[in-house]
Parts: structure tokens; C-alpha cells; sequence
């Protein structure tokens, strides 16, 4: 089962970063290969279970769940319901938490999935650097045009 671990600083308070990333349905306005999203049922971004629809770039399509959100810990989970790839039970979680050094963010984000054993190298460093690091650029660059 890969078990997939990245974290990175972020140049700017938690409350500003996470501000941004407690919206389920808002990676489509910071992540670089979500091209629009949207939450299913007119259900609002932070309800527990609420379903975001999603397209990528390449135009595959994509739903995820939301599976838990606490403003007072910073973090949520969400967990993958249906994808082009061969993931299963994909269950992911970001955590932010406080740099005082500078007034900074620490970010935390890590899944674990199952999926063929020949496949399992290759889909992890995939969502490592295609997700991950290309979110955790993605947001330092949102964060500055924001600034």
C-alpha cells in the first residue's frame, strides 16, 4: 500500500493559508492541473461529505469527499470516490500548523491508497510531484499574486 508523505514551509501565516485551502471546492483556483470543480448537490464546501466533481486539464474527470474539516485544528480528509486511475481507497490528509520563526506555515499532506503492485511506484511519485509539490508551488504563487 503506498503510503504517499510531503510537507513543505509556506511564507505566510496559517490563518492566510489555510483561508485558502479549507475550501474543498476552491483548488480549481490554485492548483495547477484542476481546470473547474464543483460540489454536487448545492451542498456548501465545508459539509462533512459534501462530493466535489472535478476536471482535470487533461480532461479526465474526477469526485472526492470530504471527510473531515477542523478550522480549530487546520486540517481536513478527503477521500477519493471515483478516478480514471487505478487507485483505490485513496484517503488523503492536510495538516497545517504554526512556524513562529517568522510567522510561517507548515504544510503537511499525506494519503495512503492501494493499487497494483506494479503500478504502485509510478502513482506515487505521481501524486508526490503532480499533486503535492505542484499544489504546495502553486499556492506560494496564488499567495503572492493575492499579497
Amino acid at each position: 500500500m503506498p503510503h504517499v508523505v510531503k510537507s513543505t514551509i509556506i511564507d505566510a501565516p496559517t490563518e492566510v493559508v489555510w483561508e485558502v485551502l479549507r475550501d474543498f471546492n476552491g483548488h480549481d483556483r490554485w492548483h495547477p492541473a484542476v481546470a473547474t470543480s464543483a460540489i454536487e448537490r448545492s451542498q456548501t464546501s465545508d459539509k462533512i461529505g459534501c462530493v466535489r466533481r472535478f476536471r482535470l486539464k487533461d480532461g479526465s474527470e474526477l469526485r472526492e469527499q470530504l471527510l473531515a474539516l477542523s478550522d480549530l485544528e487546520q486540517t481536513f480528509s478527503y477521500c477519493l470516490l471515483d478516478t480514471p486511475l487505478p487507485m483505490f481507497n485513496y484517503v488523503a490528509h492536510v495538516r497545517l500548523l504554526p512556524v513562529t520563526d517568522g510567522d510561517r506555515t507548515f504544510w503537511h499532506w499525506e494519503s495512503r491508497f492501494t493499487t497494483r503492485p506494479e503500478q504502485a511506484e509510478t502513482l506515487a511519485r505521481m501524486v508526490a510531484e503532480d499533486i503535492y509539490q505542484a499544489g504546495f508551488e502553486s499556492i506560494r504563487s496564488h499567495l503572492k499574486q493575492a499579497a
